[in-house]
């Protein structure tokens, strides 16, 4: 592969004597890496039933690498939301991190979702994510994987990060900011991604960064952490962006990521490189709020989202007593029929642009409550009084996620359909024929 020579003046700069190392790196294939859903299954469980060849990545409790040819994508518990697909490298960023049950977390660029999903499973169900993307196009996918990894706590908006500061002043206990970037820890991945480079790419994304990293500072509590990432090599678009940012922000300091993670921290930040990991470039800097940090107060007092109704309507309870056997408690969030159960402990969304206000449960028509996939998705088997449970190699698994009628035996009622525990959305039973209610734009291809 041939390298710009600009890009080539910079790696020289930064390893010296590992330059050849590192060019020789170029010549050998990529990673692939899965990471275990904790939201769906404990690791040692998931091992226990994994069909493919896992092998663990150093920076992460539950990520792995798999061999291309196993194909995890075209699995059903892929399906089932048990392990998100990801390159390894990117694991690195929320493991340093590492957000805790019960807090307040901004993910700043979430698309497509993979490290939001990474700091839902850590959090277990408790607390609140906000997933922020300015990029329109981009949602669908961020809520599409959200809902099939089952995470319930997470408020989707597509906003600047000026408008979110505004509203989120002095909210979150962590934030990640993985930003847009000139992308040269990607050469070795994607080809295309060196012809996309020019010498003027890292000045141009710098602006960028330096907004997104003013703006969370306001948003973050005393105390709170920040990780900032990139998949990039250069010093402008890294370290020297963070200088500057405490320069900035006198409110804030360097913390090294833990040693166990095994990054190389030489330059006080963290850095994966392709000749000394299993994985791209990437750079990880994580910095600590100060007690006496706050540039400016929060710009109000955090209050719930406005709601139409605080409780779900008579519809939805009458769905509720008729199929689950847990009762939903919490806020709820209804609009043009469709019901949510909100995060807890936000502030007001009132006038941003909101994607996904929580937890999507279905939409009432006609006096009934229509279920949604991603109802579905965040419950567990023994919360549905009836369920259908297909072996993971069985033929009728894939019929079910290729959107087919079948005709199996059972309880009929709306039923949740699992392979094994682990539940892949809905169906209804009558008389021995199952009309198939999973989602045409999750099917099976």
């Amino acid at each position: 592969m041939k390298l710009p020579e600009a890009f080539m003046t910079e790696i020289q700069a930064l390893l010296g004597d590992e330059t050849e190392a590192f060019l020789k790196s170029y010549e050998a294939d990529r990673r692939y890496g899965l990471r275990v859903n904790r939201l769906k299954i404990e690791v040692e469980a998931f091992l226990k039933i994994s069909p493919f060849n896992l092998k663990p990545i150093p920076w992460t409790t539950d990520g792995f690498y798999y061999d291309e040819e196993d194909r995890p994508a075209k699995h059903p518990y892929y399906h089932a939301g048990l392990y998100y697909l990801q390159e390894p490298s990117a694991m690195a960023p929320v493991a340093v991190l590492d957000p805790q049950p019960g807090e307040t977390v901004l993910d700043l660029c979430a698309c497509p979702g993979g490290k939001t999903l990474q700091i839902a499973a850590a959090l277990g169900g408790k607390g609140a994510i906000v997933a922020n993307d300015i990029s329109t196009g981009r949602i669908k996918a961020l809520i599409r994987n959200l809902e099939m990894a089952g995470a319930t706590n997470v408020l989707v908006i597509n906003e600047s990060e000026e408008k979110l500061s505004a509203r989120f002043a002095g909210v979150f206990d962590r934030a990640l900011i993985d930003a847009p970037c000139s992308g040269e820890g990607m050469f070795r991945k994607d080809r295309k991604a060196v012809e996309a480079w020019s010498v003027e790419a890292p000045g141009n994304f710098r602006a960028v960064q330096d907004s997104l990293l003013d703006q969370t500072a306001k948003m973050l509590k005393s105390g709170g952490r920040l990780v900032y990432s990139t998949c990039t090599f250069n010093r402008l678009e890294n370290e020297m962006a963070l200088e500057a940012f405490t320069t900035r922000h006198g409110g804030f300091s360097k913390r090294l990521p833990e040693a166990a993670l095994g990054l190389d921290c030489r330059t006080g930040y963290g850095r994966l490189w392709p000749h000394l990991h299993q994985g791209e470039g990437h750079f990880i800097g994580l910095l600590e709020k100060h007690a006496d940090g706050r540039e400016i107060p929060p710009s109000l007092t955090p209050k719930t989202i406005p709601t139409k109704t605080s409780q779900p309507t008579e519809a939805y309870r009458s769905f509720e007593a008729e199929n689950l056997t847990i009762e939903l408690t919490g806020q709820f969030y209804q609009n043009e029929g469709k019901l949510y159960r909100l995060p807890e402990g936000l502030p007001t969304t009132q006038g941003l642009r909101v994607s996904r206000s929580g937890w999507y449960l279905g939409e009432e028509k006609n006096g009934r409550f229509n279920p949604s996939g991603a109802f579905a998705m965040g419950l567990k088997a023994g919360e549905v009084k009836r369920v259908i449970r297909f072996e993971a190699g069985a033929f009728e698994v894939i019929r079910y996620l290729k959107g087919e009628t079948l005709s199996i035996e059972g309880e009929d009622g709306l039923n949740l359909i699992c392979v094994e525990d682990y539940p892949l959305g809905w169906g209804k039973l009558s008389k021995g024929v199952l009309k198939n209610q999973y989602p045409a734009a999750w099917r099976m291809l």
